[in-house]
């Protein structure tokens, strides 16, 4: 390797040319300031269109601004959130789901790579009683595509959104990767959010910039996000360039383009670790056992990536980008497959 190939996370990645040239196109404009103008204006009909109903769609600059919002929507100061005991929300966003929802807390339900399940749910629930002395569970929080890399098929994610409206409880999809699991599918993005409440659609990891969009899917309560969206201070006043982004990536499937070619990156890779994979690769990111002195050889070489597991454990974390230079991905290949 002649430079540094950053495998590390799909944050990395640059902005997408067609996001760049939407921040170009989107800057002399005279318009409205905040969410009056022409850009913001089209999230709503366009999210609508692409999902195959009626929604409210606002824009933040990160994800854990939308994760956060989304459930201070769902739920009260007493409520709870069932999620998964790796899910970004409880490991990654520094309390700021409880911040945001006033001190609603995150009951943590494990499941086999990275999965909830209805089964998994009830039994790590079980003793949960509900009563005035215990917080009220009142949502079920879903990452898609999980935190170990996998996807949820349409039919678990309807089993999970079934099983929450049994119990009344509201339905999150944390959708950082969400354009990697339906390209993964090859789905209808509609059906992967049916019964889905809120949706954080996930654009910077995936060629955007700056911008990620919240997707309220129960439209009622569009007025309380716009409140709770403006008391947070993710309502810029030049609001079009985050509409624009968003636009410019889900306009002619740039979205699922650019997953696509994230995925195949990570299947390359997965290949090459054959047996020593510790997940199943199904989205964009790769979870290997390595062997002793691999991750120092690798580094060597000019391989960024995270250490993953238990300190000593050698597992890895190896993170494929939209714009990963295929030359960087067939070089770690080599060197995987050499062990």
């Amino acid at each position: 390797m002649t430079s540094l190939a950053n495998f590390m996370s799909d944050n990395a990645a640059a902005p997408c040319p067609e996001v760049l040239a939407a921040i170009t196109a989107a800057a002399p404009a005279q318009n409205a300031g905040y969410d009056g103008d022409d850009w913001s204006r089209r999230l709503d009909p366009l999210f609508g269109q692409l999902f195959g109903r009626e929604c409210v769609a606002l824009p933040v600059s990160t994800g854990t601004a939308a994760n956060a919002l989304a459930l201070a929507c769902l739920v009260p100061a007493w409520g709870a959130v069932a999620c998964h005991t790796e899910a970004h929300i409880h490991v990654d966003e520094c309390g700021a789901p409880e911040f945001y929802t006033g001190g609603a807390k995150l009951l943590l339900c494990p499941g086999d790579h990275g999965k909830l399940t209805p089964a998994g749910l009830d039994k790590a629930l079980a003793s949960h009683r509900g009563d005035v002395h215990q917080v009220q569970l009142g949502a079920l929080s879903i990452t898609q595509a999980t935190e170990c890399g996998t996807v949820y098929s349409v039919a678990e994610v309807a089993a999970l959104t079934a099983h929450a409206a049994a119990r009344g409880w509201r339905v999150h999809m944390d959708g950082a990767r969400f354009a990697n699991a339906v390209a993964a599918l090859g789905c209808d993005a509609a059906a992967m959010v049916a019964g889905v409440d809120a949706l954080s659609f996930g654009c910077i990891k995936n060629g955007g910039m700056t911008a990620e969009a919240l997707v309220l899917f129960d439209t009622e309560l569009g007025d309380q996000l716009r409140w709770r969206r403006k008391r947070a201070g993710q309502m810029p006043s030049k609001g079009r360039f985050n509409a624009a982004q968003i636009i410019a990536m889900v306009e002619n499937d740039v979205w699922l383009r650019n997953a696509r070619a994230a995925n195949a990156g990570a299947q390359a890779l997965a290949e090459a670790a054959a047996s020593r994979l510790l997940h199943p690769v199904e989205a964009n990111e790769v979870f290997v056992q390595l062997n002793p002195g691999e991750p120092e050889r690798l580094r060597e070489q000019g391989f960024l990536f995270y250490d993953w597991g238990d300190a000593g454990s050698n597992e890895a974390r190896l993170v494929v980008s939209w714009d990963t230079p295929p030359a960087q991905i067939e070089a770690l290949a080599r060197a995987l497959a050499q062990g």
